[in-house]
């Protein structure tokens, strides 16, 4: 049987996928935001995707991980921002709206608000009204991906915009982990060779994509609204593999999120082997 596969629908994924099919891959694959793609995942009607960290932290005994891949900033990422007319030391003062397409980053601003900021994370609450929308009436509001890139290209300069990748690595100074390939345990008993495949498939089409990113970004429908040298840029600023570094990062963030009671156990790093 095939493998199927999740693909979030966010510019960030395009070195994966964009010369997938082309080194062979020839499976299902279902595009989706990454709150969608965990519970296609929770649900059985996905074998893996890129998926959110945070998944991966709650359900881990479900859960293996596809060694080497992961989608992780070390810096400012340029795709997960709060928005908001307040400083950084001011934030957590009014309520932060949250979208709700990505656990990962709700839960990375509420450690950061807690353990480095000093702030009461009760303070964040969920969206009524359209994110883009709070943001250009000067409340703070958390956006990611494609929705978050637009937004600070037509704000950038009209409200404060505070970039959490960035935030991470200066108060931890560790890579931030956005998203996992999360393989469900099951499919890992029963296709192994095609996950091996897989694997090195994605391998071969990130390869072929930082070849020539200017070609990419020609091709790419971002290009539309983003411009072709900002996608470039951004993909450059991406890190997309999965170091003993980046495992660092991401058990620190499993650890705080224990401590903050936004988990209940710190889940350990089970890796895909064959």
């Amino acid at each position: 049987m095939a493998l199927r596969i999740g693909h979030i629908a966010y510019a960030n994924c395009v070195p994966f996928f964009h010369y997938l099919r082309q080194c062979g891959f020839s499976g299902e694959i279902r595009s989706g935001v990454p709150a969608e793609l965990n519970g296609h995942l929770a649900a059985g009607e996905i074998d893996l995707a890129p998926s959110s960290s945070f998944e991966y932290g709650r359900n881990a005994n479900a859960y293996l991980l596809l060694p080497g891949h992961s989608i992780s900033s070390c810096g400012p990422v340029q795709s997960v921002l709060l928005f908001s007319p307040l400083p950084l030391e001011e934030i957590g003062s009014a309520p932060i709206d949250l979208i709700s397409e990505s656990a990962t980053s709700i839960n990375l601003l509420k450690v950061l608000l807690g353990e480095f900021l000093g702030k009461d994370p009760r303070c964040c609450r969920a969206a009524a009204q359209p994110a883009e929308e709070i943001a250009a009436q000067g409340g703070s509001v958390l956006m990611i991906g494609d929705r978050a890139l637009r937004t600070a290209g037509r704000l950038r300069g009209r409200t404060k915009i505070h970039d959490l990748g960035e935030l991470w690595w200066r108060f931890t100074g560790l890579p931030f982990v956005f998203a996992l390939w999360i393989v469900r345990a099951a499919c890992a008993e029963t296709q192994a060779p095609a996950l091996r495949e897989l694997q090195r498939q994605l391998m071969l089409s990130r390869q072929q994509a930082f070849a020539d990113l200017p070609r990419v970004a020609a091709q790419t429908p971002e290009r539309q609204w983003m411009g072709e040298a900002a996608l470039v840029d951004y993909w450059r600023v991406m890190s997309y593999d999965l170091t003993p570094q980046h495992q660092a990062g991401l058990q620190r963030y499993f650890s705080l999120c224990v401590q903050h009671g936004l988990l209940k156990e710190e889940p350990a790093l089970r890796f895909f082997t064959g």
